[in-house]
């Protein structure tokens, strides 16, 4: 599949992109694979299927699966309080009557608010901080600790805190990193060999990784964005490796998981939660039926991305790009891209 409608080379142009990377989903299955431009400006670094790109926010949806996986295997429980599941870190007492759960963490729906200023990139001359550290606001990177703003529930409020949150009850309800639990459960038996969190770049190490670029298509700053969060926005990946999850979704509402998804699980993900009729588990809604869109937008300094889907359509698309363009997706490349395959 081409991209026949829209002259690509001319739009990346347009917009400053250095390099792009489609993963198309049709039928339940990978229809089509795309890689245009260079994985660093200045040269001839071609992007390839195994360009691995940093998918930022696309995380949650990562981590939306992880979570639904392990509650079907009984070990988290979506609506129960989360300070019974953690050990490393309470969140703080509050005055609300309702708890924070892992749906309402997941929906971004628990009363978190994120602090001004918070969950930037990760200044290169630091060390890794760890999440307790996070979370009681004792880093750079979150410099107040992290409290129940409005009742749980009631209100929708982005929040990367409130992933952080769900990292923290995963290891430590298994006793295991957040990065190993995912390997072990989804990116091994996937087969997703692309996708990791790694902390620490060096140019001779990450000869797959594509670099970030700025609006104006040049290198930014150490060449790559860091996010020391790995459920809020840690992941790096491919087009290839994300097509691939979502089609595991797309099996499991059929029944047919690779990695022990139940068709009910699966369904509850893609559903509307509490307050906001447009916010699934680690996903958000458009429409209904056969026309449901899931979607997972990825946004940092030097990258943006996107995931859509139509489950019961079994089709989906994955873009990833290594530049930031200033603008939200839908209004830039992957914008044209996305109204391009949509109107199709």
């Amino acid at each position: 599949m081409k991209l026949s409608n829209i002259n690509v080379e001319e739009r990346m142009k347009h917009y400053h992109i250095s390099g792009l990377s489609l993963a198309y989903i049709k039928d339940g299955q990978m229809s089509a694979v795309e890689s245009y431009g260079v994985s660093e400006s200045g040269t001839t670094n071609v992007v390839r299927t195994d360009t691995i790109f940093n998918a930022c926010s696309i995380s949650k949806f990562v981590t939306g699966m992880l979570v639904m996986i392990l509650t079907e295997q009984g070990i988290l429980d979506l609506d129960e309080d989360v300070n019974e599941q953690l050990l490393s870190w309470k969140v703080p007492d509050h005055r609300f009557s309702a708890k924070v759960t892992l749906r309402r963490l997941l929906s971004h729906q628990s009363g978190i608010k994120d602090p001004n200023d918070s969950f930037s990139e990760l200044n290169l001359i630091d060390s890794v901080p760890s999440m307790v550290e996070i979370l009681e606001g004792k880093t750079p990177y979150c410099k107040t600790p992290i409290e129940v703003n409005v009742e749980p529930g009631s209100e929708f409020h982005y929040s990367d805190a409130g992933y952080c949150i769900i990292q923290q009850v995963i290891e430590d309800v298994t006793g295991k990193s957040f990065e190993m639990v995912l390997s072990e459960l989804i990116f091994t038996p996937l087969k997703m060999e692309h996708s990791s969190f790694p902390t620490d770049f060096s140019k001779e190490r990450m000869t797959n990784f594509s670099c970030g670029h700025n609006k104006y298509g040049r290198l930014i700053d150490g060449g790559y964005s860091i996010y020391p969060y790995p459920a809020a926005s840690g992941l790096w990946t491919t087009s290839t490796d994300l097509a691939n999850l979502v089609i595991e979704l797309i099996g499991s509402l059929k029944g047919q998981s690779k990695i022990g998804l139940s068709e009910m699980k699966a369904k509850e993900m893609i559903s509307s939660q509490g307050s906001s009729k447009w916010t699934g588990l680690g996903v958000f809604l458009d429409g209904a039926g056969n026309e449901l869109e899931i979607s997972s937008l990825g946004w940092g300094i030097g990258y943006q991305s996107m995931m859509v889907a139509y489950p019961q359509l079994e089709s989906g698309l994955i873009i990833m790009t290594n530049t930031d363009t200033g603008i939200h997706q839908l209004k830039g490349m992957i914008g044209e891209v996305y109204d391009s395959i949509k109107k199709r």
